[in-house]
């Protein structure tokens, strides 16, 4: 594939994980074909390494820039890639998010405050899922969790429409939805690993990709329930969850607030062994509430939060009546 690009001289971006198996299988692979493959390692997601990587991609002359990895990887890869006027290519080897396929990165300022930046989606996506089925069971679960917070933002997005005129397209509503409703669908081949359920992830993951493209934003995948895990990570830098992870629990809350069905939401979640609550997330209560509150401020994003938020009791009746604090 990527001869028929015409590109010789590669950035070959992987984790410290992934490095030293699949990583160094595709390096050895590409190189076989005389590809020019210059390997470096990303261990975080902030603006210093993405400061590191664009300079290794210009100190070694790359022409494309291809992510061998989980999200971290390709978000920095992604970014790196714009920031060098290159394109690059996608690899998961996990789907712990739904960032393999789309325009949007999600990175760490100097403060540790998390920064969305818009940027080109990738050249292409190469998801083996055998590779992907064998990733440890809480990333799928993870990847799970974020898309299935798609019910929630694309309520979201219908919402600003309405009370603030804001545009974004039917169509790339109707693709998250679509993907939030076929992972569900999935769950139980999904919790089960199986390859029918792994390609709905990944092909959800990319629908997700493809309709944050077509919005021109992040809009029709990120809602409330994204802002919650943001301002998670902001009140409570020491938790060890993952973003999807955030994101489902999240989605919980605001399906809630919506007007869904949460109980469905927390019951798809519990089929594929994703977090319901803040003790599964390993977060105390005090953290999901200073959480709640300060939501609606993570970015200027019209949400069912509204404009100046839940208070802290509101923000307590609704964790506890969503059992998300038990």
């Amino acid at each position: 594939m990527l001869e028929s690009f015409g590109y010789r001289v590669l950035a070959l971006l992987t984790g410290p994980t992934v490095g030293s198996t699949i990583g160094k299988r595709v390096a050895n692979a590409l190189s076989s074909y005389g590809f020019e493959v210059n390997t470096c390692t990303v261990g975080a997601s902030d603006a210093g390494t993405v400061n590191e990587v664009i300079a290794f991609v210009r100190e070694v002359g790359a022409q494309l820039v291809v992510a061998v990895g989980g999200g971290r990887v390709i978000d920095v890869a992604k970014y790196a890639a714009y920031q060098s006027g290159l394109r690059f290519v996608s690899v998961p080897t996990a789907v712990s998010h739904d960032g393999i396929a789309s325009p949007a990165v999600s990175l760490k300022d100097v403060n540790g405050y998390p920064v969305s930046k818009f940027t080109k989606p990738p050249l292409a996506v190469v998801a083996d899922i055998d590779v992907i089925a064998q990733a440890p069971h809480r990333l799928l679960a993870s990847g799970f969790g974020d898309i299935v917070g798609k019910f929630t933002s694309v309520r979201d997005a219908i919402l600003a429409k309405k009370i603030k005129g804001e545009y974004v397209g039917d169509y790339s509503l109707a693709l998250a939805k679509m993907s939030a409703a076929m992972v569900a669908e999935h769950a139980e081949a999904i919790a089960k690993h199986e390859p029918e359920g792994v390609s709905v992830l990944v092909e959800a993951a990319i629908s997700c990709g493809v309709a944050m493209a077509i919005a021109g934003s992040s809009r029709p995948c990120s809602g409330s329930e994204h802002n919650f895990s943001h301002a998670l990570d902001l009140v409570y830098p020491d938790k060890t969850s993952l973003h999807g992870e955030q994101v489902g629990v999240g989605t919980i809350m605001m399906a809630y607030l919506h007007g869904l069905n949460w109980k469905r939401v927390q019951r798809l979640l519990q089929i594929v062994g994703a977090p319901t609550n803040c003790e599964e997330l390993g977060v105390p209560p005090e953290a999901i509430i200073k959480a709640l509150v300060t939501a609606h401020r993570v970015r200027d994003r019209y949400t069912i939060l509204g404009e100046s938020g839940l208070s802290e009791s509101a923000a307590w009746r609704l964790a506890r009546i969503t059992q998300v604090i038990p």
